[in-house]
């Protein structure tokens, strides 16, 4: 699949850079007991963390809210999906199994601290563009909501937007039908290209532990 980024964001965001993961032949289903066991315990570490420091001054969390200003959007009323998760824990609202890719997902996300979107992609037609959202476009969200994209970094296919650092839409869900994924890492802008080829490289291969089958990545943006 190719994808692409916009001009425009690497303009706003002269650092922004993604991980792009292709998988196939996987097979998505009920998380390992390790995984469960992982994630729960790992939420319970960052609830008593928190007690002593707010969420908006965690390293991830925060350099993600800077991104939505400079794209134009207020992360107080938009909250990317890493912090949503943050909050969530904080209130001990513990995030509990969905499947085998979703959990990975979370897990990371709170791991790294960024924005992390998982899709099936056989539903999606290339190219896929990582751009921002012009005026009047929205979709809706696995949230269950019709959610506004202006202003919002999105990822599209050649049937419109299907993704967001903010939330994803139901296009393109992951399922335990899906054989074929695409995933995209919003990383950090002040991760190192080191650090941001061992963080891709790290997922995709816990990925492919859990879900078996084929995959590759590369990271697109600074260099």
């Amino acid at each position: 699949m190719e994808i692409q980024l916009s001009r425009e964001i690497l303009e706003r965001i002269p650092d922004f850079k993604i991980g792009v993961i292709e998988y196939k032949n996987i097979a998505v289903g009920d998380s390992p007991q390790m995984i469960r066991g992982r994630l729960q315990l790992f939420q319970e570490s960052i609830f008593f963390e928190l007690e002593n420091q707010p969420i908006t001054e965690l390293p991830g969390i925060k350099e993600w809210r800077n991104i939505f200003k400079k794209t134009g959007k207020d992360p107080n009323r938009y909250r990317h999906s890493a912090e949503a998760l943050f909050r969530r824990v904080q209130k001990q609202n513990y995030l509990t199994s969905i499947h085998s890719a979703i959990d990975i997902n979370n897990f990371f996300s709170l791991q790294y601290q960024v924005p992390i979107g998982i899709y099936d992609l056989d539903r999606l037609k290339g190219p896929v563009v990582i751009r921002i959202g012009q005026e009047g476009e929205e979709y809706i969200g696995l949230n269950g909501r019709k959610n506004s994209l202006q202003n919002l970094i999105l990822s599209s296919d050649v049937n419109g937007p299907f993704g967001s650092p903010f939330v994803d839409s139901d296009k393109a869900p992951v399922t335990v039908n899906t054989n074929n994924a695409l995933q995209i890492i919003y990383l950090r802008p002040s991760t190192s290209q080191e650090d941001v080829s061992k963080l891709t490289e790290s997922l995709m291969n816990m990925f492919t532990q859990i879900h078996g089958g084929e995959a590759k990545y590369h990271i697109l943006g600074c260099q």
